[in-house]
């Protein structure tokens, strides 16, 4: 990965406490949430004080109808239902984060979301502001416009991306989880290119046991939405089926395609082949019982779940999209298959499941690297050095009246 990259560091004085800032519970199955916990966990069992600030940290009589309201408003219109998301949720980690940096003047704000990061900035005094970037595209406009929660191209897409564009530039620095989301964002955001950075990937514990390569044939782990494209897969499971290559598949997640996928399954006749299991914490354990690993998505900004299961010993097939290449190297850490092919992407498949020999060679190979490059140390060690070396440019210039 790339050394860290912008302007000089000022070397740190005194160790700072990490506040790391996000949307989300601390519980759940996406990849800023595995992020968060990994990391908050290293920092722990790194001796580094290290505190997570989300909306639901400080108790609030108004927090949970605000909530709920959404589900009503959702029913009238999606994309208001994104909006009072974003407002809401930023309102509250945004008091949380002022009550908790008045006690704490001496942190630095690790920020997950360009939302956490607006918070930060508009309630720190003197404390740096780090943001991570997680997103795919170059926007969380597009993300949401992916999940088909908001048009692409309407108002509340235009007034993502002209919300970033403000408070982006303003940050103290910022991570990104691979070259390609930092080429896609500063080519959107050029200011972007003068700021202190860095391309940290995302940490991943490594394994606690072997695979067992006596277990189910694949598995992929995601939310169930269009981005991810499991439809597809059932594709090139049916493709390989009609090659005489009946295959297993435990699909780990849950989302708003579920049912559309389980009739799809049944449409292509793989329903027997397939296994959905929706939402499970002990994705990784489960990964440790196939022999390979398989994914579909569109679009990916890392694809945490592919080192993941690299991690798991397992041979990774993967769409060539986004920051996949950089995570799975063809022919090295496992095997990229077309978008657009089903009968093509079946055959690389069979050829993988075909040839023991071969899945040995990229499961070896992927461990290795997990284990010297997204391990929780290596990325957790990286990321506290430059949190720490990085100052703060300036206190933001517009502050709210949080009282």
């Amino acid at each position: 990965m790339p050394a860290l990259v912008g302007q000089p560091h000022q070397p740190r004085a005194k160790t700072r406490e990490i506040v790391i800032a996000t949307l989300m519970r601390s519980a759940g199955g996406s990849g800023v949430q595995s992020h968060v916990r990994t990391l908050s966990g290293h920092m722990s069992a790194s001796s580094r004080h290290a505190t997570v600030i989300n909306p639901f940290t400080s108790r609030s009589l108004i927090r949970t109808p605000t909530f709920a309201s959404r589900l009503v408003i959702r029913r009238l219109s999606r994309s208001a239902s994104v909006w009072w998301y974003r407002h809401w949720h930023g309102y509250f980690v945004r008091r949380a984060l002022a009550k908790h940096l008045r006690r704490h003047p001496h942190s630095v704000v690790y920020a997950q979301c360009p939302v956490s990061a607006d918070a930060a900035l508009r309630v720190r005094k003197d404390q740096p502001v780090v943001m991570a970037v997680h997103f795919n595209y170059s926007s969380q406009a597009d993300e949401w416009a992916a999940k088909l929660e908001i048009p692409e191209g309407g108002r509340v897409y235009r007034s993502i991306r002209e919300f970033e564009e403000a408070v982006l530039p303003r940050l103290d620095g910022i991570v990104y989880v691979s070259d390609f989301t930092r080429t896609s964002l500063q080519t959107r955001i050029e200011a972007l290119r003068h700021l202190p950075s860095a391309v940290i990937p995302n940490p991943v514990p490594e394994t606690t046991a072997p695979p067992d390569d006596a277990g189910t044939d694949l598995i992929t782990v995601g939310a169930l939405e269009p981005a991810k494209n499991q439809a597809y897969l059932l594709e090139i499971l049916s493709a390989a089926a009609r090659e005489g290559h009946r295959y297993t598949l435990t699909v780990v997640g849950c989302g708003p395609e579920s049912s559309r996928l389980k009739a799809r399954a049944r449409e292509l006749m793989v329903a027997d082949q397939v296994r959905f299991l929706g939402y499970r914490p002990d994705a990784r354990e489960l990964m440790r019982q196939h022999r390979v690993y398989c994914h579909t998505s569109k679009m990916e900004s890392f694809g945490i779940v592919l080192a993941e299961a690299m991690a798991e010993g397992l041979p990774v097939v993967t769409t060539s999209v986004g920051a996949t290449p950089e995570v799975v190297r063809t022919g090295l850490d496992g095997v990229h298959w077309p978008l657009d092919d089903a009968r093509a992407a079946a055959t690389i498949l069979i050829d993988l499941m075909e040839d023991p020999e071969q899945r040995a060679m990229l499961s070896a190979n992927g461990l290795a690297r997990s284990s010297t490059e997204f391990s929780t140390r290596a990325v957790g060690d990286r990321l506290m050095t430059f949190l720490d070396s990085t100052p703060c440019r300036g206190a933001s210039r517009s502050r709210l009246d949080l009282s």
